[in-house]
């Protein structure tokens, strides 16, 4: 699913975002990337979902080595893939089913097609009763789901998260967390930025840890904080 060559992202002269990482996501799988401010997960989701490009090494992903993709091949790339940002993105002046249907919009779906998979979607984040509901009318809570929803209804191979649950209180943000679990065992590969490590040692996934651009080695990593793997989350029902 993704693969990682060393991989190093220079800003100006002297700034290395990443320096030298390389791993492998394999298919179906979840991962939690993790680290300080400033570590460089960012800037890690970034390079994915090819907003930037690498300064050295290559990136795969599903099979397409991404730095020699053609410009126009990079929107098809983009759609087997779903984006949750921390700030959730919804653009205020569209109701919630406007704002997922704007993502099946630019596909060309016809109206029917994308108020059935829009309603199908928010079922599936409890949301579905507020389909004609702004953004402003609901709790940053919801919103998170809402923009989940967005990232989902396309139905994604790879669902990417940049710090989804940073601006939720404790008990928002175990909510969020089990959707993610919920949509990974459903077989889409998940890859959350997090640096919520109660949540990451709870959850009990595959954790990659970055600190000034690079990358732990993972056995050092899990003898110096094992993950707690005896309460993981279930999924919602």
């Amino acid at each position: 699913m993704i693969q990682l060559f060393g991989v190093s992202k220079r800003y100006g002269t002297f700034r290395d975002a990443l320096a030298d990482i390389s791993f492998r996501v394999e298919p179906g799988e979840f991962v939690f990337l993790t680290g300080p401010s400033g570590a460089g997960k960012s800037t890690l989701l970034r390079l994915l979902f090819m907003e930037e490009t690498p300064t050295a090494g290559q990136i795969i992903v599903n099979g397409r080595n991404i730095g020699v993709l053609p410009q126009g091949q990079i929107p098809y790339l983009r759609r087997t893939m779903g984006v949750v940002f921390q700030d959730f993105k919804l653009i205020a002046r569209k109701t919630i089913f406007e704002n997922i249907a704007f993502v099946q919009n630019v596909l060309g779906l016809a109206r029917v097609e994308q108020k059935r998979r829009a309603y199908q979607v928010l079922k599936r984040v409890g949301l579905h009763h507020l389909m004609n509901a702004y953004p402003d009318e609901l709790s940053g809570g919801e919103q998170q789901r809402v923009a989940i929803a967005r990232a989902i209804v396309n139905e994604p191979t790879l669902l990417l998260a940049d710090e989804p649950t940073g601006n939720l209180d404790p008990v928002l943000a175990e909510e969020i967390m089990r959707l993610f679990v919920e949509i990974n065992i459903r077989g889409t590969t998940v890859v959350v930025a997090t640096h919520d490590l109660e949540m990451i040692r709870r959850t009990g996934k595959r954790t990659l840890i970055l600190e000034r651009g690079r990358l732990h080695d993972p056995d050092r990593v899990r003898e110096s904080a094992p993950l707690v793997r005896e309460a993981p989350f279930l999924p919602l029902h």
